[in-house]
């Protein structure tokens, strides 16, 4: 059983792999996600905030509030609350390269084309394999448009393309007017692959406090569906590479996303509440599956059920509403 796969150009023994978090910041870890059969690491993300050592987008926020309520400064986090700064991180790539065989992603988190983005000619000095750009964005202006948010996008990937050879993914968010134009795009402007997708974590209120609070939920195999959806319906309209990150919690998951159309699957929540050896019970389940559906590569499987293959093409799209709604009973 042949389970390889191609991911931003490398080739990967299996479609599994730690997605983004600070999970492999310990080299222990590290090793028993090789030892598990990790494909390849993710690493956290830098900011650019990090890298530009650029207070203005939060000084902004922060002296927006201030004289409203002191506790808005605790939105933000301060310089020493990131893991790893700028030289840390480029020294963190160096030393994993040494403690793994395993392809390495670095990821950098930024949301305007600046400075920041010459520092993926640094990543690349340092050895890593490909970049993760981790386009986290809010637009929360009602002068911005869907195109300028669009615009935003692209050109962080067009200046990133001239900084480096390196393979690309975009990590997005759900939240386009034209999720598949914009993939488009990207592919136009140099992106290799997109990574679907990053989660907004949403504020909390804490009403016992009158504070708003930040809040991190993690995922569950129902942020799955909506993955499954655009993988499907990404997968025969572009070239990209595709990962599917968020949701991955059983082998079942892992099979959903590579019959959408998935290439690699990115698993986060799972590898951080249960260890790094949960990687290998997912990847046993997905070669039992394999096994019992007849599959003999995941190649076979990547977009068996996609848009264009699927026996029934109005799953993915609004015949699907119709019948969910039409069949409701109490």
């Amino acid at each position: 059983m042949d389970l390889s796969t191609s991911y931003l150009g490398l080739k990967l023994k299996n479609p599994l792999m730690p997605g983004a978090s600070p999970l492999v910041d310990n080299f222990d870890n590290v090793r028993r996600l090789e030892d598990a059969g990790a494909a390849a690491i993710v690493m956290h993300s830098l900011f650019a905030e990090q890298i530009e050592g650029n207070q203005t987008a939060v000084n902004r926020h922060i002296e927006r509030w201030q004289d409203n309520f002191a506790e808005a400064t605790s939105f933000f986090p301060h310089s020493d609350d990131y893991p790893l700064g700028p030289d840390e991180y480029l020294g963190q790539i160096a030393k994993l390269k040494k403690a793994t065989s395993l392809p390495v992603i670095a990821s950098l988190n930024g949301t305007n084309v600046g400075s920041w983005t010459d520092y993926a000619r640094q990543i690349q000095q340092a050895g890593a394999d490909a970049i993760e750009l981790n386009t986290y964005f809010l637009a929360t202006s009602r002068t911005m448009t869907a195109a300028d948010i669009e615009n935003r996008v692209v050109s962080i990937v067009v200046s990133v393309r001239g900084s480096v050879n390196l393979p690309i993914a975009v990590k997005l968010s759900p939240f386009y007017s034209s999720f598949a134009h914009l993939a488009g795009r990207l592919e136009q402007a140099g992106a290799d692959g997109i990574v679907m997708f990053n989660r907004f974590f949403q504020p909390e209120i804490d009403l016992e406090n009158l504070e708003v609070i930040p809040k991190l939920d993690l995922s569950t195999s129902e942020d799955l569906r909506l993955r499954l959806r655009w993988l499907g319906l990404l997968r025969d309209q572009v070239k990209l590479s595709l990962a599917c990150s968020g949701g991955i919690h059983f082998p079942s998951d892992v099979a959903k996303a590579l019959l959408a159309g998935a290439d690699v699957a990115q698993v986060t929540t799972e590898l951080l509440t249960r260890g790094p050896q949960r990687l290998a019970d997912l990847l046993k389940g997905l070669t039992e599956f394999m096994a019992a559906q007849e599959y003999e590569s995941v190649s076979q499987m990547i977009g068996a059920l996609s848009l264009r293959n699927c026996p029934d093409p109005e799953a993915y799209e609004r015949g699907n509403y119709l019948r969910i709604l039409q069949l409701w009973k109490e």
